[in-house]
């Protein structure tokens, strides 16, 4: 299904074609940099606010049929699977790239035939239409990613029907995913597909880009500037 401004998907597309994982860190560790300009208190429900953006446009994306959360966290699997999510609790918990995997893994266990993709959860500025042009590209690769603003990290990165994900993110994800010969996605017009949010300044940058519903609601508790 789609969504029109300000509604909130409550189910996929059920003819669509991709399952999403998003992996997700319990709130009390999760976007520890943002604490300088968030304050401890707000950090924790910024993330969630994050998560929670993100999976509403990823619901809301034309050929997105389902999105498995991983996570631990109670209260985030609680907001989360009332959006739509699949909850799945982190089982490896052996940090990111396994979390994914499991996702990953899952998700073909009920789809087998499934193009699964790996999306960041710090994307509150996502917008459907672009994130479904990501996806409608990398169908013609069997692995292929999106570079973060930065041009470092990785906030994107699929794999085809029967190939497999072999995620490598965190830090200079980038260059391994090149290295692993999946494909980088270099179309224009993909700013809040790339704007994952760590900082303040990343946060500033995606109000501006226009924000999802949730992190919207903490726009005014927070002051960007002080985390520069």
């Amino acid at each position: 299904m789609t969504r029109t401004e300000g509604e909130i998907a409550t189910n996929t597309d059920l003819t669509g074609s991709w399952s999403l994982v998003v992996p997700l860190k319990p709130l009390a560790r999760a976007k520890s940099r943002l604490g300088r300009a968030a304050g401890e208190l707000l950090r924790p429900r910024l993330a969630l606010a994050f998560a929670q953006d993100t999976v509403a446009a990823a619901l809301a994306c034309p050929g997105v049929r389902d999105v498995v959360v991983v996570t631990d966290d109670t209260v985030a699997a609680a907001a989360l699977s009332a959006l739509g999510a699949r909850i799945l609790p982190d089982t490896p918990a052996a940090g990111l790239n396994a979390a994914l995997a499991h996702g990953a893994l899952s998700a073909r266990e009920l789809r087998p035939d499934s193009a699964v993709a790996a999306l960041n959860a710090d994307l509150p500025a996502l917008r459907p239409a672009e994130l479904a042009r990501v996806l409608d590209f990398s169908s013609t690769f069997p692995r292929a990613f999106v570079t973060d603003a930065a041009g470092i990290g990785t906030t994107f990165l699929s794999a085809a029907p029967g190939a497999e994900l072999r995620p490598a993110f965190g830090g200079p994800s980038r260059a391994r995913h090149l290295a692993s010969g999946a494909a980088e996605i270099r179309l224009a017009g993909l700013d809040s597909v790339r704007r994952d949010v760590d900082t303040g300044e990343d946060l500033r940058v995606a109000l501006t880009l226009g924000v999802g519903p949730h992190t919207a609601d903490l726009n005014a508790s927070v002051s960007p500037a002080r985390d520069r």
